[in-house]
């Protein structure tokens, strides 16, 4: 898995450190990152796919056939 790095304000990594550990909802920091990650990419997924924005899935991971869709 890629590492990456990011710069946090102090104050947001607080209030996300309030999340993780024995009584957290994370056991740590890069399980709640990754966890908003998704949940960010999921709503903006769904945002898209309201204004016809989606990107077919065949585009996403450079596949040179369309994807099949059962009809």
């Amino acid at each position: 898995m890629p590492k990456i790095s990011v710069e946090i304000p102090g104050e947001l990594l607080a209030d996300l450190d309030e999340h993780v550990g024995d009584d957290g909802k994370f056991v740590n920091r890069s399980d709640a990152v990754r966890a908003s990650i998704r949940k960010t990419l999921d709503v903006l997924d769904e945002i898209d796919e309201r204004h016809g924005r989606l990107i077919d899935e065949a585009e996403v991971h450079g596949d040179d056939e369309p994807a099949e869709r059962d009809e």
